[in-house]
């Protein structure tokens, strides 16, 4: 948040402020997805872009391993395939919303915020 307030590109941004409506892969229900920042973007002479922005850990934007039918259901490996099956319905409809506003869907991992591998 400190680099969105101190970058001299960034016009706006917000926290959790727009609610984008998903179906849950879990219940088949209408859930309300709250993506964590909304950046506006001007750089030069080039119009303004916005950017819808989620922060992930990259565990959980892998498809989970697939495991072998003999080795036993954990209750970790259902976790990990509810929460990605749950975040991708997010992202799928996030990318919808953008793409229909003409603006960009990113999810970021420690990856990109710390350049770890």
């Amino acid at each position: 948040m400190r680099y969105l307030d101190e970058n001299s590109s960034i016009v706006q941004w917000s926290s959790e402020e727009l609610a984008i409506p998903y179906v849950s892969p879990l219940d088949g229900r209408v859930h309300r997805y709250f993506p964590d920042f909304i950046v506006k973007i001007k750089r030069d002479s080039n119009p303004a872009t916005i950017h819808m922005i989620e922060i992930k850990p990259a565990a959980q934007t892998k498809i989970p391993t697939v495991r072998k039918t003999s080795q036993p259901v954990t209750r970790k490996y259902i976790t990990e395939v509810m929460t990605y099956g749950v975040n991708n319905a997010k992202c799928q409809a996030a990318t919808e919303y953008c793409n229909d506003r003409g603006w960009k869907f990113i999810v970021i991992t420690e990856r990109e915020l710390f350049g770890k591998k």
